[in-house]
């Protein structure tokens, strides 16, 4: 029988729906308004797509030191939910204060802010599944948390199109687009953070202690010591740690390298509109196939298609081409974020939930560091975008190598 979903359920979704709109200004509009402005500042092409990738390289790192100390605190009853509201206030107001006129380098710099912001409430966020559903229930709410908030970015998304490519259609002064659009995505965000914010309750965790802060440092060690011991779920983060980077990275670089290539950007950013459209019911029909398929088999498809698009890129120099990729990401792209991070939640204990996921997100986030780097280093080095795109093939093969072991491993090993 069919189980309807709760509203905590609804509540902790509507946070991705929330979040997703931040998530597609930083892939499709921000990078191009970025090259805009960096140029002004007499700054080249390939220079702005490495600095981009340098500045979200910087900020997954500041993230992957802190996060799995802030996890480990977040699992002491009553903190997962303050320290989630901290880093999702940093975002928004992250988000609202790119809106203000600043240099090309302070930009890059509130940029970093932002970023921090959103990747840090993710940690606990996605710590909250466990809390917020039942086990059986986790593929399906995960899987509906990624499509849900890929059509719903799309509205705030639709209007800062018609602000940034319609403004004088509407009477907007051109200086004044980009601000509303970001502002408006700023407030879409925190509205869409209230109902979890007031509803979630944590339920697994570990009792309060003195000196939580300072104690969260040694129970990472251990944290790190059971996840060493564990060895199905050391060879999964080690596969995550590949595979997630490159998804990261081409959702992250993807208009920033079309840009570089010379594509038309109000095409990019149409074809990117398409990749949401096409990943809300692709998501859907991967948490619907976890129920008649193991959720490692669709992972590894997904891993696998990943490195066929990878291999795509690299020689992509048409309009059209952007466009069956964009497509073909869609269809992949919500799956494997939802399966992976259902499939993470299943085989750690539920009351470590914060602390694992703190590890989680180094492996994940906080890893796109490589791809973005790699992207960046190889364009400026080469002074072709399609090289740097090409080391991201390597990424997916070794993470589907890896994946395998871990698939077979056995827990106690």
């Amino acid at each position: 029988m069919k189980e309807n979903m709760t509203k905590l359920e609804k509540y902790w979704i509507l946070y991705d729906v929330g979040n997703s709109a931040f998530v597609l200004l930083v892939s499709t509009i921000l990078p191009v308004y970025f090259n805009g402005l960096a140029g002004q500042g007499g700054v080249s092409g390939t220079d702005a797509l490495a600095y981009w990738g340098y500045a979200a390289s910087l900020s997954t790192i500041l993230v992957a030191f802190a996060g799995p100390v802030l996890g480990t605190v977040a699992d002491t009853k009553g903190y997962k939910k303050k320290i989630f509201a901290v880093f999702m206030a940093a975002g928004v107001l992250g988000c609202a204060a790119l809106a203000l006129p600043l240099s090309w380098s302070a930009f890059l710099a509130v940029f970093v802010a932002a970023r921090i912001g959103y990747s840090g409430s993710l940690i606990f966020y996605d710590a909250m599944l466990a809390d917020v559903t039942k086990p059986a229930r986790m593929d399906q709410i995960s899987s509906q948390g990624y499509a849900w908030g890929y059509i719903g970015s799309c509205i705030p998304f639709l209007i800062s199109l018609v602000f940034v490519l319609g403004h004088k259609v509407i009477g907007m002064p051109a200086g004044a687009a980009m601000p509303a659009a970001l502002i408006l995505n700023a407030v879409w965000w925190f509205g869409s953070s209230l109902p979890l914010l007031r509803n979630y309750q944590q339920i697994h965790g570990v009792p309060r202690q003195d000196h939580v802060f300072r104690n969260g440092f040694a129970i990472l060690l251990h944290v790190l010591k059971d996840v060493r011991g564990n060895r199905k779920v050391f060879l999964f983060l080690l596969a995550f740690f590949f595979y997630i980077d490159g998804v990261y990275t081409i959702i992250e670089m993807a208009t920033a390298y079309g840009s570089a290539i010379g594509l038309d950007t109000a095409g990019l950013l149409l074809a990117l509109l398409v990749t949401q459209i096409v990943a809300f019911p692709c998501a859907l029909i991967f948490g619907k196939l976890a129920s008649r398929y193991k959720n490692t088999t669709l992972i590894k498809v997904c891993i696998a298609s990943y490195f066929c698009i990878a291999l795509f890129a690299v020689q992509l120099d048409r309009q059209w081409e952007f466009w069956l990729l964009a497509v073909w990401v869609g269809m992949f792209q919500g799956g494997i974020q939802a399966l992976s991070r259902s499939y993470f939640a299943a085989i750690i204990p539920p009351e470590k939930s914060g602390e694992f996921f703190g590890i989680f997100d180094i492996c994940g986030k906080g890893a796109s560091f490589i791809g973005t780097t790699l992207v960046g280093v190889m364009t400026q080095v080469t002074h072709d975008p399609g090289a740097g795109v090409g080391m991201l093939a390597v990424l997916f093969l070794a993470g589907f190598a890896v994946f395998l072991r871990a698939e077979k491993a056995d827990p106690a090993s």
